[in-house]
């Protein structure tokens, strides 16, 4: 009875939904969908922070659509080499790979993502300081806009909770896709990374003119996001999400907590940077200083003689 009246209070949150619409017997997937436009959206910001870091915007465009397209085949080649005993026997069953999330496909996308566009970097002899400030407010947009893909589909989905703002899946997709319990009252978890996520992305475009140094823009979005991995993990299930020191952590907080160490170690390092480039600037003589010296120099030669 008290899941019943729960349920009922918050059947507003029940519109979540895996599938976004049908175009005859095809399926159109949130999570596909959602995520393509914040691929989109973040392509189209990257632009403008090219232009505003001082950066060509082509070379960034081909670097995204490079490293996304490796990101891409990454997470589907794991995905098959996982699962090729059953691709073998049922060879239809790799169309149903793109309805597939998890947090191991993710990284392993990322990883392929990341190495690809460090090789367009040194390839095209770009600056990978000023190039990762450029990407750092597009990637926490798309990443938002995964979240929210991942709030309609059910994945990456949050722990049971009686809360007034929960999330309750009715749709067998979900299950089917995600794993994702039905009919349970769960944290909108996927909610509260998307916010934060946009959040940290608006700051970063906002105050993108004004940093001082390259790297800066990097070393805050590593922070941002290990922070916003960190807290959000707390309200995850954590069903094949792994589990670190005896279950003291997840694998994703793991990696937080790298992003974390990183963010401080990079804003560390421009701090020094820039605070021996500042004295080496003051150790140089002036032009008012030079000219001094000139004006001085014949006459101490000619009290001299």
């Amino acid at each position: 009875m008290r899941r019943f009246w729960v349920l009922r209070r918050c059947r507003i949150l029940t519109l979540v939904h895996p599938v976004l619409f049908h175009i005859g017997n095809l399926v159109i997937p949130s999570y596909g969908a959602v995520s393509s436009l914040g691929v989109l959206l973040g392509l189209f910001l990257a632009q403008r922070t090219a232009r505003t870091a001082g950066v060509n915007p082509a070379q960034i465009w081909n670097l995204s659509v490079i490293a996304l397209f490796a990101a891409l085949v990454g997470e589907r080649v794991l995905l098959i080499a996982l699962n090729w005993s059953d691709l073998r026997q049922h060879p239809g069953w790799v169309l149903a790979l793109a309805m597939v999330h998890h947090p191991l496909l993710a990284g392993a996308g990322a990883v392929a993502g990341s190495g690809t566009a460090l090789a367009y970097v040194r390839w095209q002899k770009m600056s990978l300081a000023a190039t990762t400030d450029v990407l750092a407010a597009p990637l926490a947009l798309g990443l938002a806009c995964e979240q929210v893909g991942a709030l309609l589909a059910g994945s990456g989905y949050g722990t049971e909770t009686a809360v007034r703002w929960s999330v309750v899946y009715t749709h067998p997709l979900a299950a089917r896709w995600s794993g994702t319990p039905l009919g349970v009252p769960l944290q909108p978890v996927q909610a509260y990374a998307a916010a934060a996520l946009l959040t940290l992305s608006l700051l970063l475009v906002v105050f993108l003119p004004v940093r001082k140094q390259a790297g800066d823009w990097t070393g805050l979005w590593l922070l941002g996001v290990g922070i916003t991995i960190y807290l959000t993990e707390l309200w995850r299930d954590r069903e094949g999400r792994g589990n670190v020191l005896h279950g003291a952590l997840d694998v994703p907080q793991l990696l937080a907590v790298f992003f974390v160490l990183a963010g401080g170690f990079v804003l560390k390092e421009r701090k020094m940077s820039c605070a021996v480039e500042g004295s080496a600037g003051r150790l140089q003589p002036t032009q008012s200083d030079v000219r001094r010296t000139e004006r001085q120099s014949p006459e101490n030669e000619a009290a001299h003689e």
